[in-house]
């Protein structure tokens, strides 16, 4: 994720704590609480950090290692000085003879 923001995915961390090693040992657990996900989401949804999750999702993740969405996400706020602020080229040079051209507007009739 890019942004001010680092996102932590522990899911799995929970599952391996829960001695669930297989993503497909997720498959079958998340269909009993309504959600159909394939065996390769479920892949996708443990080894790498979600960039939208449904909310469904979550609910039934958390359900089933009795945890708190706080758990699965750990969300830190990076530095701010490691950021780059907009236009921050370093020190400005001198413009030297560019100047604005006067602009005369006139009326059609004139």
């Amino acid at each position: 994720m890019t942004g001010p923001y680092t996102v932590t995915w522990n899911l799995r961390q929970l599952m391996a704590t829960r001695n669930h090693f297989k993503t497909t040992d997720l498959v079958p657990l998340l269909a009993e609480r309504g959600v159909a996900l394939s065996r390769e989401q479920v892949f996708r949804l443990v080894t790498q950090t979600p960039i939208r999750l449904n909310l469904d999702v979550l609910g039934a993740l958390c359900e089933i290692f009795t945890c708190t969405p706080n758990d699965l996400i750990h969300i830190d706020r990076t530095a701010s000085a490691n950021q780059e602020t907009v236009n921050d080229s370093g020190p400005s040079q001198p413009i030297g003879n560019l100047r604005p051209v006067t602009a005369i507007i006139r009326r059609p009739s004139q």
